[in-house]
């Protein structure tokens, strides 16, 4: 079927292959999997353990899905050669299954530069992604080598660790203005973040990300109430024709939780902030311990 595309309520594009998959075998699983302090460390590579696992998974007629924060230029080409069934980036705003785009939905320019608008007011500094790449205030790197986030702020690293790399991550002004899935912010302070909620809040859930009481920066993004990665599970399920039972899903950070709320199991990793270990089913080993793998086994799904 030839890929077709409408726009729903808020002009974003939903491009539709076709309306579903395989049908999801009994007795099985779709499993969805956090990248960041999750199924890798610190823009790590995958552990052979970690990789092993995936694998395993789908072999066992399990569907396995990355569900991530990434937009998808920054999904490196060592987490995708382990093979997935499909992805949900950039927070639930962009979803595939089996190499068919379920969902792309990007954000109106308007949208960003009032979201930016309200952010700059207060002081703070943005990061928006885009389908193309990622553009940042200038101010936002030399916060980010100043601050030393815990181990539980898996976001904060790996955005130090995309500097380190040399990923390239280019300024607001080469910023072609057309549209992206999402805005991470930066503040020195946390009443900063606070006041933006308060005039950005009923249109986006706040993932404001895990920081101690010195904290010296703090950290989040903005996720349109429509999307979110739950919502990218419910699409996946309806494409495979599952239940949302059917789900278990892995997480660390605050933008895991509707993910984990939603699924039917939720697995917290035992480095993960304390808001999702609390609404987590279970809790298994952290990413360096390879948490994922020994609970997907503990589970007899891979």
């Amino acid at each position: 079927m030839e890929a077709e595309g409408r726009e729903n309520h808020s002009g974003y594009m939903i491009k539709k292959e076709k309306e579903t998959g395989s049908v999801l075998k009994a007795g099985k699983k779709i499993i969805f999997l956090d990248i960041d302090g999750t199924l890798v460390s610190a823009m790590a590579p995958p552990s052979a353990l970690a990789a092993s696992a995936v694998r395993a998974a789908r072999a066992n007629g399990h569907k396995v899905f990355l569900c991530t924060g990434r937009n998808m230029p920054i999904i490196g080409d060592d987490i995708l050669s382990i093979g997935f069934d499909g992805v949900i980036a950039s927070a639930g705003s962009h979803v595939e299954a089996e190499g068919r785009v379920l969902l792309d939905s990007l954000l109106e320019e308007e949208t960003i530069q009032e979201c930016l608008d309200v952010f700059h007011a207060q002081g703070m500094f943005c990061r928006i992604e885009t389908p193309d790449g990622i553009y940042t205030d200038p101010q936002m790197e030399k916060l980010l080598r100043m601050t030393h986030p815990g181990p539980e702020n898996s976001e904060l690293i790996r955005m130090q660790k995309e500097i380190e790399a040399g990923i390239l991550i280019q300024p607001y002004e080469k910023y072609p203005k057309k549209g992206a899935y999402k805005i991470c912010f930066t503040s020195k302070s946390l009443e900063a973040v606070e006041r933006s909620r308060e005039l950005l809040g009923e249109r986006f859930d706040y993932a404001v990300h895990a920081y101690a009481d010195s904290s010296s920066c703090y950290n989040g993004e903005i996720i349109p109430k429509e999307n979110g990665k739950e919502r990218g599970m419910e699409m996946v399920c309806g494409y495979y024709g599952a239940r949302m039972e059917d789900t278990v899903a892995f997480g660390d950070s605050m933008n895991d939780y509707g993910m984990m709320k939603a699924a039917g199991m939720g697995v917290a990793m035992g480095n993960a902030c304390e808001e999702l270990k609390r609404i987590a089913d279970a809790v298994c080993g952290s990413v360096w311990e390879d948490g994922v793998y020994y609970a997907l086994r503990g589970m007899k799904l891979a």
